[in-house]
């Protein structure tokens, strides 16, 4: 679907909402007007405002939106919302129904809610927002509060002068259907684990030094991928002792380790990891369902979920998340009922439930047989939403991916005062976070809002040929946090 901008640069903020509101679309932006099908945002500015207006012809239709803007509120926030809002009160017209999500197209709606509540609004303020702003709809709009008011929470526990730390293990020991994430299957690389494990020590050993001469303290632990618990016991070990050697842990109030796939994991790795220091685990069945789980190439089965909870409970972890996909081929609203009921009945801390977003890195990108349609995956959501609060969780962190089924969300979801905090300071950007290995990405909060990204070789044989480079990475994210070190 063609998109012309006509006096205004937002190219992003209109092409994610046209991807939001026309998925089935091809996104072509012009870069002169055109004749016949397609979008055109305009913006003039006449006697003191902004006129936001979008008029699409699809399907032999017609239809328009106007937003207006007094020119002296003008932000760039506020100019990007009237361009949005005219462009959906255009595309509303010719949708069969209103979208979940109304008018947001970003990953992140609860920026702005967790916005209002920390500059000191109300949660009825972000109901009038999501509501009256941005026509979400009033589930979603709950869904949002809730996680929102769960960011208030943990950003009361910060101190100026926390960051959290990732590491990232790029490696599994297979790669599942719906993955895209750059990670590299040990059947094809095992090769790699070794030298890759060396380097990552001596990443943590120089990234330690460089935080030991600073002020700041590391306030969460995440290791993630791929599937870190690919490693052996003892090449966990290693890492984990090398990691508190190395860093000052004793702010630390969670420390994560992403298992992932069960059949990575056997009671001497789980015992090792607690262990270790880590004290929250992840154990992924994706689904319980096991004719889903051969579909998506999981070699794993249900059993085998409930096993390694069972192992990780010997371990001595009180802190359990368990991740489910709804929209999976082969996958019905019944059945993912029958998966929520089983992980709801091993009693996880943390129940996160995903809607699958068929990547472009990922095999259900090149075949598409048996994707459901968005009205199922709908019902597998709202279900879940019903089913979780009645067992007592709650919403506390919130996301969207692009090529999401519906253009729906993520939602972890935790027993009272049991919230993954990494998960909210890293999706929240509430702090600094430091990122070793390959893949990760550091980020650091400069004053104003604004961030800086600082990324790693993202493939193991990169990394390794580019250790210097992300080494003088670690550098540049010391030094930036030293310059706003005193700054508002």
């Amino acid at each position: 679907m063609r998109l012309y901008l006509e006096g205004h640069g937002e190219r992003y903020a209109l092409e994610q909402l046209q991807m939001a509101l026309f998925p089935e679309a091809s996104m072509e932006l012009c870069g002169s007007p055109f004749t016949g099908e397609g979008a055109i945002s305009s913006l003039t500015r006449d006697k003191g405002y902004l006129t936001a207006t979008g008029r699409i012809r699809l399907g032999g239709r017609d239809v328009s939106g106007v937003c207006r803007l007094r020119a002296a509120e003008e932000t760039v926030a506020s100019r990007r919302r009237i361009l949005q809002q005219s462009y959906y009160l255009a595309a509303v017209q010719l949708l069969a129904r209103a979208p979940a999500w109304g008018a947001l197209a970003g990953v992140r709606p609860t920026k702005l809610t967790s916005r209002v509540l920390l500059g000191g609004g109300t949660a009825a303020d972000c109901e009038a927002l999501l509501r009256d702003v941005y026509f979400v709809e009033p589930a979603r709009r709950r869904l949002c509060i809730d996680a929102s008011l769960a960011t208030a929470r943990a950003a009361a526990m910060l101190d100026p002068m926390d960051i959290s730390l990732y590491v990232g293990i790029p490696f599994c020991p297979s790669r599942c259907a719906y993955c895209s994430f750059v990670s590299q299957s040990t059947q094809r690389h095992a090769g790699l684990v070794a030298p890759f494990l060396e380097a990552l020590l001596r990443e943590v050993e120089e990234a330690g030094r460089l935080l030991a001469r600073s002020p700041r303290r590391v306030r969460t632990v995440y290791i993630g991928g791929g599937t870190p618990t690919t490693l052996s016991a003892a090449q966990l070990e290693r890492l984990m002792q090398a990691i508190s050697r190395h860093f000052d842990l004793s702010r630390c109030l969670e420390y994560t380790v992403e298992g992932g796939r069960p059949d990575t994991l056997d009671l001497e790795k789980l015992e090792t990891l607690r262990r270790c220091g880590a004290d929250r685990i992840s154990i992924n069945p994706q689904t319980m369902q096991d004719q889903v789980l051969r579909r998506m190439a999981r070699r794993h089965t249900a059993a085998d979920t409930v096993r390694a909870l069972e192992q990780a409970r010997a371990a001595g972890f009180e802190a359990v998340n368990m991740d489910l996909i709804a929209g999976l081929p082969g996958d019905s609203a019944a059945g993912f009922a029958d998966s929520l009921r089983q992980c709801v009945g091993l009693d996880p801390e943390n129940l996160t439930v995903h809607t699958l977003a068929v990547k472009r890195g990922s095999a259900l990108h090149l075949d598409r047989d048996g994707l459901l349609e968005a009205a199922e995956v709908e019902a597998m959501l709202d279900g879940a939403s019903e089913a979780l609060r009645r067992a007592g969780y709650a919403p506390y962190y919130l996301y969207r991916q692009k090529y999401m089924a519906g253009s729906f969300e993520n939602v972890g979801w935790t027993r009272p005062g049991r919230d993954s905090l990494y998960n909210i300071y890293m999706m929240e950007e509430l702090h600094s976070i430091l990122s070793l290995g390959g893949g990760g990405m550091s980020k650091v909060n400069l004053p104003g809002g604004r961030l800086t990204r600082i990324h790693n070789p993202k493939y193991p044989q990169e990394y390794l040929d580019r250790l210097e480079n992300t080494l003088d990475g670690h550098r540049t994210f010391f030094r930036l946090l030293q310059e706003t070190e005193g700054m508002p």
